[in-house]
């Protein structure tokens, strides 16, 4: 018996580094009560026993959908430091799962598609190198224009994971103020804002007026072909509604830049 107990002590020591192994060792504990309560339970009748038989059926059930839950939502936050090689790689691991998760929930979110979800994790999943890529970013540093930029919470977040700066304009105005006194690694903007339905346009003229050759791209609900081809033609350098690729497309320039 105390060999069982030194045996289950030693077990438990690494587990407890890591929420994964802290999640088991609770597991272990609440069945071993359980197994413990059920041995000594011969004297009880057969309803005194239905809770203990209902617990050890329904449990597990229940552990599952919670860890399910976990992996879906938090898949960072599972694994501690000891999981990986050394201290900075963990640190940068849980930047690569949290960008690509805000991703996901952008992409979703744009779309309007909750059945899809699965589809966009996979796309942000397969993002995962254009993430590390961005980190060679010199300049980092993005200014967004968007009368509305809650809308955009989720991808600023996936920016934000790997340290890039999102700067928010909320209308052309302010945005050139901005470009007049800093630099940024590529321009974001919307189309249709108060001040018209193809601001967008209004602002990268604006911008390449002045002789500013900043990556700009155009983040608006349309992703037709005409639009895309418009906005390359008046010196944009994309124009997108998926999260996915816009992410991809303002790293991958401004790091060529």
């Amino acid at each position: 018996m105390s060999n069982d107990i030194k045996g289950f002590a030693a077990a438990a020591v690494p587990l407890s580094k890591t929420p994964l192994g802290i999640i088991a060792l609770f597991i272990v504990l609440i069945y071993g009560f359980a197994c413990l309560l059920t041995g000594l339970s011969s004297g009880l009748s057969f309803y005194e026993r239905i809770p203990l038989i209902y617990f050890a059926v329904i449990f597990p059930v229940i552990v599952l959908a919670l860890f399910g839950f976990l992996v879906v939502k938090y898949p960072d936050n599972l694994y501690g430091p000891s999981d990986y090689k050394d201290e900075q790689n963990y640190i940068q691991m849980r930047q690569l799962a949290k960008a690509a998760a805000s991703l996901a929930v952008a992409s979703s979110q744009r779309e309007g598609a909750g059945s899809n979800l699965e589809i966009n994790i996979e796309q942000a999943v397969s993002s995962v190198e254009t993430i590390r890529n961005a980190r060679r970013m010199k300049n980092r540093c993005v200014l967004w224009v968007d009368d509305r930029p809650e809308n955009n919470k989720h991808i600023i977040d996936a920016f934000n994971a790997i340290d890039i700066e999102v700067v928010l304009a909320l209308n052309t105005q302010q945005a050139l103020e901005l470009l007049s006194s800093n630099s940024y690694s590529a321009i974001i903007s919307d189309m249709g804002r108060k001040e018209g339905p193809a601001e967008g346009y209004v602002l990268l003229e604006a911008v390449r007026k002045t002789g500013d050759k900043t990556p700009f791209f155009i983040f608006a609900g349309s992703n037709l072909k005409e639009h895309r081809d418009e906005a390359l033609r008046r010196g944009a350098q994309g124009s997108t509604n998926n999260a996915n690729e816009l992410f991809k497309s303002v790293t991958r320039v401004a790091r060529e830049a």
